[in-house]
């Protein structure tokens, strides 16, 4: 193992919920699950062990939980206390090694090959780090190891998850006793669709791929899926065998290609044009104030709807760009409004959305004869400090108090759950 990376995967048990328990000793033994309470046809974000053991399942509905174990306690979800603990668990991982990569809100990856030598053999650094994560946040983690991100993934997901210790280590001297006899639908990115061809084409199993030389496994994609298939296949034949050069990377942005914004709606309520524009207003004012704080401003404006009125359905996705690269709201708005007004069919819209592309800085920008395009610009900048300290919904516009504005709505959420 010493020529080799170690790399961990550290996945938080079931995040949301473990983080509620933890902060109220008085449901220690007791199922809780994580969602809206008050609305039965919500989903269940997480639940743990206890409500899972008792069959509640992340991603059903809340009535079919509380159908299932009717003692269950259901929390309303605090997407910003959830936040800022995973930024907690990145600084606890950052003790450990500068190579910490967020995956998902729960779950980042270590490298930890030069760690060994200051804080011990892998499995030591893995205890170490589960008990300073559960001494801090009350959470248990588990470790998955492995010397490449996608076989630390597969150690996490199928093994470390289902052990006492929650920790698994699989080399690459263990993938046929270990991971190869497991079945197809348990590797690293294959959903029910793929497991459906996988199992068409005779591979039921890891090491079913695995052990096919790759033009032979290339061969069958072919027949099954089409000529298009290649690239497909080299990447699930090179999961099956573990193999992954790509590095642990601190940070998770890259250069900024796009802005955009949408938000789902109640089709029965948003079947006028003038209720349509409260939100599409919304929409832009976030765009712009997303761009302003990348340092950004978009060449290209384009708005996506989708509209429905419960029997029909229809929808578009148009551009256009505009005369100088902009990130002032009315500028953008007014493309944006146009844009909407040329497409709609008129159906009541279910989902509205605007982007930005064609991004370049914004420290440079074209002057007009007509509008001091320097003070607005200032004049925009200051209002998104006043929100950036006191919230988005410290200064709105009027029209998001109109009964069809959701910018109040979504001033309380983050990712579309209160915070």
């Amino acid at each position: 193992m010493s020529a080799e990376r170690i790399i961990f995967l550290v996945d938080a048990q079931s995040f949301y919920a473990s983080i509620e328990k933890a902060g109220r000793p008085e449901l220690s033994g007791k199922p809780v699950a994580v969602g809206d309470p008050a609305r039965k046809s919500g989903i269940i974000l997480a639940a743990c062990p206890v409500a899972k053991a008792r069959g509640v399942t992340t991603a059903e509905r809340v009535g079919e939980a509380l159908a299932k174990c009717p003692e269950l306690v259901v929390i309303r979800p605090r997407m910003q206390t959830y936040l800022s603990i995973s930024l907690l668990m990145t600084e606890i991982y950052e003790s450990f090694t500068e190579q910490v990569e967020p995956y998902s809100i729960d779950e980042q990856f270590l490298d930890v090959t030069g760690s060994v030598m200051q804080y011990g053999e892998a499995e030591e650094i893995a205890r170490s780090i589960q008990r300073k994560i559960l001494l801090t946040t009350g959470v248990w983690s588990r470790v998955g190891i492995g010397p490449t991100k996608i076989l630390a993934k597969m150690a996490t997901d199928n093994f470390a998850k289902k052990r006492p210790d929650g920790i698994f280590t699989l080399s690459f001297d263990r993938l046929e006793p270990d991971l190869w006899s497991l079945p197809v639908h348990q590797m690293f990115m294959v959903g029910s669709r793929m497991t459906r061809h996988f199992k068409r084409m005779g591979l039921n199993r890891i090491g079913d791929i695995a052990r096919l030389p790759l033009d032979e496994f290339k061969r069958r994609m072919r027949r099954e899926m089409g000529r298009q298939s290649d690239i497909q296949a080299e990447y699930y034949w090179q999961t099956a065998r573990g193999i992954d050069s790509s590095p642990v990377v601190p940070g998770v942005r890259g250069k900024l290609k796009s802005i955009s914004h949408g938000k789902a709606l109640r089709s029965r309520l948003y079947g006028r044009l003038e209720d349509i524009e409260v939100v599409l207003l919304e929409l832009v004012v976030e765009v712009c104030r997303r761009s302003r704080r990348y340092g950004c401003m978009g060449r290209v404006v384009s708005v996506a709807a989708a509209e429905t009125d419960g029997s029909r359905t229809s929808g578009f996705s148009r551009q256009m760009t505009l005369p100088q690269p902009s990130s002032l709201t009315h500028e953008v708005a007014a493309a944006a409004r146009k844009l909407f007004i040329e497409h709609w069919s008129g159906l009541p819209v279910s989902h509205l959305s605007v982007s930005l592309t064609e991004l370049s800085d914004d420290r440079t920008f074209q002057l007009t004869l007509f509008e001091d395009r320097c003070a607005v610009y200032s004049l925009e900048k200051a209002t998104d400090k006043i929100k950036d300290r006191y919230g988005s919904d410290a200064i709105m516009r009027a029209s998001s108090l109109l009964p069809s504005g959701v910018a109040r709505e979504r001033a309380e959420q983050i990712g579309g759950h209160y915070k």
